[in-house]
Order: C-alpha cells, then structure tokens, then sequence
C-alpha cells in the first residue's frame, strides 16, 4: 500500500492454520502491522520466519486473553485498528447427543472468549476514537444444518452479539462488520472430526446410522462440499473491511451462502426445512 495513513494496526485470532494464517499473511504482505495469536507455544515458530508478531492467546482462558492481548499491544505500539476475531471450532453430533460440558465448551471459545476480547478491545478503541470489529461467522449463522447444532447455535449467537454491537457503538467511530463462509479449504474438518471422536458415543445414539457418513465427510480428503473455496476468498473480504472507508455490515463468502441467504428471505419456512434436509441427506451418500 503506497499511503501509510490507511495502513492499520490489526489483531487476528485462530492463526494456527486455514483462514487466520493466510489472513495474516495476506495482510501483512500488504503492509499492515498485523499480530497474529495463536492457542499452542508449537505453532509460533512459523510466524517468526516470516517476520510476524504472534502472540499466545487462549480464548478458554481469562488470564491467557488478557496476557495475550497486553502483549498483542505492545507489539502494535499499544494501537489496534481492526480486531479480526477469527477463532473457532466446530463440535459434529446430534443436539440430543451434546451434553453440557460439550456445548459449554464449544461456547467457551465460540462466543465467551472471543467476545470477552472483544469488549476489551472495545474499551481501546473508545479511547482511540476509532477501530472495525470483524467476526468471521458462517452460513450456518444463517440457516442451520443438522448434525452440526453446536457450531450453528455458537454462530447464531455471534451474529446476534456483532448486530447488536453494531447499534450500541453507532457514533462511536467503532464499525462492525461479519463475514459468512459458506465450505473454506482449511483444518475445520479435521479439527471438527477431533471433537466428534472425543465428545460423542454414538454406540447408543438414535442418529448411529447417520454417524458414518459424518465421519466419512470429517475425513474426505479435499473439498467435501460443492463450490469450496480456498482461505483467500475470505481474506479478500477482510481485506475490504480493513482497507474500505465504509465497510459493509455483512459480506457473504461462496456461493451456498449467497443462495441459503437468499432462500431464507423467500421461502417459507417448512420448504426452508425441506431444503436444508436435502442438502444434509446429499451429505450423507
């Protein structure tokens, strides 16, 4: 970028791998002064061969948000611009097959810890007169698929918190922003079969016979779903909200989205339903 003044101080979350590695990456080589964060002391190293700050953040844990935030900040010479809160996992399984540990754990790091960040971000931000929050959400904020109720209730909830955000800080100089993927070429399915092999006994669940196809998908090498595209296609959306003088609200990525967003405009929503169960019974041949 040739103009310094629209260079930006920016924080990220969830950088081990997928969509925060390459948003980092893309947006440093653009100029801006990016930390990244990172939960395990392993995935540090590849930051320091590029040049990149990288901090440890867990955002399960309130002492390691504040140590890595405080050191995020030093590193931004105590500035942060933007707040890309990207990190976030995906627990598979059927509703009645999620216990509260389980769920309270996908909502620990989901929507807890990275709001918590947030709002300490926030008050930053106030101070400075000026900064963009931006959440990397999903089309399952938008519409919900089966087998997959924890993320969809976690991303539900984020789109909830970032609208209403969105109307508290109006006048603040603070802008929000969401972006909503729809299939990233990225660790989320691996990372998700993970949690599934930790967290569900299907040997007496009602959905046993719908577990295998799950598991066939959590493991398919490449793409496991139609118009998959790579990590960039987000960071191209990120990019404008860093970069633009009038971000938008929200910033649809893949074509599901577009198409599921749209159909949850139109359709009723029994036929919406009808829909969504198709897609989820294609997933399972």
């Amino acid at each position: 970028m040739k103009n310094s003044q629209k260079l930006k101080h920016i924080l990220i979350t969830g950088c081990s791998s997928g969509i925060g590695l390459e948003a980092t990456r893309l947006l440093h080589a653009r100029g801006h002064k990016v930390v990244a964060s990172v939960r395990n002391a392993a995935d540090l190293a590849q930051f320091q061969v590029w040049g990149i700050a990288c901090v440890l953040l867990d955002l399960d844990n309130d002492e390691s948000i504040n140590s890595g935030l405080n050191q995020a900040l030093k590193q931004l010479d105590d500035r942060i611009d933007v707040l890309f809160n990207n990190a976030a996992f995906g627990q598979p399984g059927a509703v009645e097959d999620l216990n509260r540990q389980v769920l309270q754990a996908q909502f620990n790091t989901n929507v807890f810890g990275t709001q918590q960040l947030t709002n300490q971000v926030i008050k930053i931000m106030r101070q400075q007169g000026a900064g963009r929050i931006v959440y990397n959400s999903s089309v399952l904020g938008l519409v919900a698929l089966p087998y997959r109720g924890a993320y969809n209730a976690s991303k539900f909830a984020i789109e909830g918190l970032a609208d209403t955000l969105r109307l508290e800080l109006r006048g603040s100089g603070i802008l929000v922003s969401l972006i909503e993927p729809g299939p990233i070429l990225s660790q989320f399915r691996a990372n998700a079969f993970a949690k599934y092999q930790q967290n569900i006994d299907k040997t007496d669940s009602a959905h046993r016979h719908v577990y295998q196809a799950m598991e066939n998908r959590l493991t398919k090498t490449g793409p496991a779903a139609p118009f998959t595209l790579p990590a960039s296609a987000v960071v191209d959306k990120l990019i404008h909200t860093v970069e633009a003088e009038r971000p938008k609200i929200r910033y649809f990525v893949t074509f599901p989205t577009y198409l599921l967003a749209t159909l949850k405009r139109l359709l009723p929503g029994r036929l919406l339903d009808w829909v969504l169960c198709k897609i989820s019974a294609n997933e399972q041949r």
